[in-house]
């Protein structure tokens, strides 16, 4: 059964999210054969889900769509709640889920601003009240308790005691931000389109592909046109460039920071760079990466590494490489977010839906 957000009170009130039970095959090379894809929520085939935030304190996942948010039990499987623009979104698709240290959630929109939710109660962000812009991909806490947003035009830093946003734009490598984190000493750390850049609360560094941001084009595929000097519309996430994928390692899309302090970048036709404060070491498909294109990443409990690819997903633990396809039952090849839960299950959001990755 698909659930289609037009519908979903419907199917709420009657059997909640649609659930199928898959089973993974493993691969003959791989580590950890116990994991498989062992469950599938589908939300429609024309949906993309977009954002997996895990909510500790409540026991719940916020699943982000193009349609839509919903809110999930992570025990029984079954939906909360679902919202849309009648409910009090700005926009229907959702690209970043966001909860700051006083338990609003934060959902990024596509063109829609920022709308923030708490206990029933809605309030909508847009650059007239300081946003720095109406598309919204990323949110981070700081030690602090105060929250990052990475926009299409720069970055805010919203202070939720004061309401106040900050703007931050020619600071920046490149104002297209898609991917956001903060690492132990309280430097924030920012993928962009045109590379990787980090505000220790004072001074800002930047790196690119000729500090070695992203691995070499070993597959010699054409240039993207994706460079931040372009129009918004073409600005799509696409991974296509007339038919054939493309290249741009400085274009970043996912930001992750490990408890060692070392900052893990997902590129575009690049794969993975890690960036050790000194040194940058890339890993790509030679390596065991299942695709070049990286979109999504989380780290478990145990420290290891889910990466959210062009053609699946990879879990690599530090030495050995596992990957995941449609094959294996994966609803989709483009992984766009991924969530690691405290039990260990790995939340997978595609296109048409969301897999579960456990043993």
């Amino acid at each position: 059964m698909t659930l289609n957000l037009q519908h979903a009170r419907l199917a709420l009130a009657a059997v909640g999210l649609a659930l199928t039970c898959m089973t993974g095959s493993a691969f003959a090379q791989a580590p950890a054969p116990n994991y498989r894809v062992r469950e599938t929520f589908n939300v429609g085939d024309t949906v993309y889900v977009r954002a997996l935030t895990i909510e500790k304190g409540t026991n719940t996942i916020w699943v982000g769509t193009s349609t839509g948010v919903h809110e999930i039990d992570l025990t029984t499987r079954k939906p909360r709640n679902t919202f849309t623009r009648a409910d009090g979104l700005a926009n229907e698709y959702v690209f970043a889920v966001g909860i700051d240290s006083q338990g609003y959630k934060w959902f990024g929109t596509n063109a829609g601003g920022a709308s923030r939710y708490k206990d029933g109660k809605w309030k909508t962000y847009f650059p007239m009240h300081g946003l720095a812009d109406y598309w919204i991909y990323s949110y981070a806490n700081d030690k602090d308790g105060n929250l990052w947003i990475g926009t299409w035009a720069g970055v805010n830093h919203y202070n939720v005691k004061t309401g106040e946003f900050k703007k931050y734009v020619k600071e920046l490598i490149n104002e297209w931000v898609y991917g956001l984190d903060v690492d132990a000493k309280g430097r924030a750390w920012f993928a962009t389109e045109g590379g990787v850049s980090m505000f220790d609360g004072k001074t800002w560094k930047s790196w690119t592909h000729k500090d070695g941001l992203g691995a070499p084009n070993a597959e010699q595929l054409p240039a993207s046109s994706n460079t931040g000097l372009g129009t918004r519309s073409r600005h799509d996430l696409t991974t296509m460039e007339h038919g054939q994928p493309t290249y741009n390692p400085n274009y970043s899309f996912a930001m992750h920071i490990d408890p060692q302090g070392d900052a893990w970048v997902g590129t575009w036709g690049g794969g993975v760079a890690r960036f050790d404060g000194k040194n940058w070491k890339n890993y790509n498909s030679k390596d065991g990466l299942v695709g070049n294109i990286v979109y999504s990443m989380a780290q478990d409990k145990q420290g290891v590494f889910w990466f959210g690819t062009d053609k699946g997903v990879s879990r690599f633990d530090g030495k050995t490489w596992r990957s995941f396809t449609t094959k294996e039952g994966l609803l989709d090849s483009h992984v766009y977010t991924i969530a690691a839960a405290d039990n260990g299950d790995v939340w997978v959001g595609t296109r048409r839906g969301v897999a579960v990755i456990g043993k």
